[in-house]
């Protein structure tokens, strides 16, 4: 742990990553503090651009709404659906994964053939129709992102266990007698928990890039102020008022470079091969 800590601090971008995410949720959980009024309050002048008033440093949108307090409460809610949906994808992918690579067979069979009939259809593409399906909401919206990221960990998670299925350690529990639930829990979860995490971390990056398209297109959560109903509240004044859209854009776009450069910085330092350097 030490010698993979060491490796990832010697990664210049990836600590750039973990201290912009650490300012982004920084900012999200002193939210209430820093900004106290609520952020749906029409507080001023409507399009008023950023830097014209030092009360209002982001400006405000269409409705006079302060751009600044919506970003901060915004984050909260963009990350943590992040955070759920991917907790979610995690879940039904560990299952899926686990069993169809530590059985095989027609266990295998059958469960990769379910992988890719949601394969078979855009992420993006099916979020917008489960969401249209039931009426848009926090939990719908957080609930179908999580239902259409799965399939790439089930696949990851497969993929190690039919790996550490022919270790000796592996035969060796067999051979003792080791129930199958004590030895996936214990001796083949444990090895393939490297690469899990560097996939779970960049698909919480994914689910917000996902949030913001579907909240681009009206489908958002209309009682809920995040990055993604930001971005698609000024998709109206577009032409006239850039930066209602641009802001939240922006926001959007550091945070997924963020938990990007972790991604690929925690990949160097778990990995194996690198972690023995």
């Amino acid at each position: 742990m030490k010698r993979s800590l060491r490796i990832y601090c010697r990664n210049v971008p990836a600590v750039i990553g973990a201290v912009l995410l650490l300012l982004i949720v920084s900012v999200a959980v002193l939210a209430p503090v820093l900004f106290p009024e609520d952020p749906w309050s029409m507080v001023a002048r409507p399009l008023l651009p950023p830097g014209v008033d030092a009360a209002f440093p982001l400006g405000s949108d269409a409705l006079g709404r302060d751009i600044a307090a919506g970003l901060a409460h915004g984050a909260r809610v963009s990350l943590m659906i992040g955070l759920v949906s991917t907790t979610i994808a995690l879940v039904v992918g560990l299952l899926i994964g686990c069993f169809a690579g530590f059985y095989g067979g027609w266990v295998d069979q059958v469960l990769m053939r379910l992988t890719e009939i949601f394969q078979s259809t855009p992420p993006f593409i099916l979020a917008i129709v489960l969401i249209a399906v039931v009426q848009p909401s926090l939990a719908s919206i957080t609930t179908a992102i999580g239902i259409v990221s799965w399939p790439p960990i089930a696949r990851l998670v497969r993929a190690e266990f039919l790996a550490l299925r022919e270790r000796d350690f592996v035969q060796a529990a067999i051979g003792l007698g080791m129930s199958n639930s004590r030895l996936l829990l214990t001796q083949m979860l444990p090895n393939a928990l490297s690469p899990i995490i560097v996939t779970a971390s960049l698909n919480v990056a994914t689910a917000i890039l996902l949030e913001s398209g579907v909240s681009f297109l009206g489908l958002g959560d209309p009682n809920v102020m995040s990055w993604g109903y930001m971005v698609g509240a000024g998709r109206d004044v577009l032409r006239v008022a850039w930066f209602v859209t641009a802001i939240p854009g922006v926001a959007i776009l550091v945070a997924v470079m963020a938990i990007n450069l972790m991604g690929e910085g925690l990949n160097d330092a778990l990995n194996p091969r690198l972690s023995r350097r």
